[in-house]
């Protein structure tokens, strides 16, 4: 990683992470008016979060140990993995789900600032691994989308 991706790295997220400590553990923190908020949002975190953790395992194991080869991303069988026949990048996918989760859970405007700013960010890269792996691959699934199912 770049040292210059390090400071924006650090800066987002201490920055936001300071931002939403603080106004979660504010005095005048109003708190979801049911638990069942807590429990959605904290059930979206969880489902994104295994799936961030499927697609990353399935992406380590499509390489051989010790190659460098590439090949197309498929589905191993793993059910979080299928969302590979939608996406070229379903491991961001998974992310902006767990932190939009994490926003419905907590009820802040910076929670849901964080997802939104990360969300556009992760769509970016996700955009130009979509284009590389259609470069690179000429049999690259045409219906396949960077990031968000059907959209985009």
């Amino acid at each position: 990683m770049p040292i210059g991706n390090l400071f924006k790295n650090c800066t987002y997220y201490w920055g936001f992470s300071s931002l939403i400590s603080y106004f979660i553990n504010h005095p005048l923190y109003t708190v979801p008016s049911t638990e069942t908020q807590v429990y959605v949002g904290l059930s979206i975190y969880f489902f994104g979060e295994l799936g961030n953790l499927s697609t990353h395992l399935a992406f380590k194991n499509m390489r051989p140990a010790g190659s460098k080869v590439r090949v197309i991303p498929k589905p191993n069988g793993n059910p979080f993995c299928a969302l590979f026949n939608l996406v070229s990048c379903p491991n961001y996918t998974y992310e902006v789900l767990s932190w939009v989760g994490y926003a419905v859970m907590t009820q802040t405007f910076f929670s849901g600032l964080f997802a939104l700013v990360g969300g556009a960010q992760m769509l970016q890269w996700a955009l130009g691994k979509h284009r590389n792996y259609k470069k690179e691959f000429k049999d690259y699934p045409k219906n396949r989308k960077a990031m968000i199912p059907f959209i985009m």
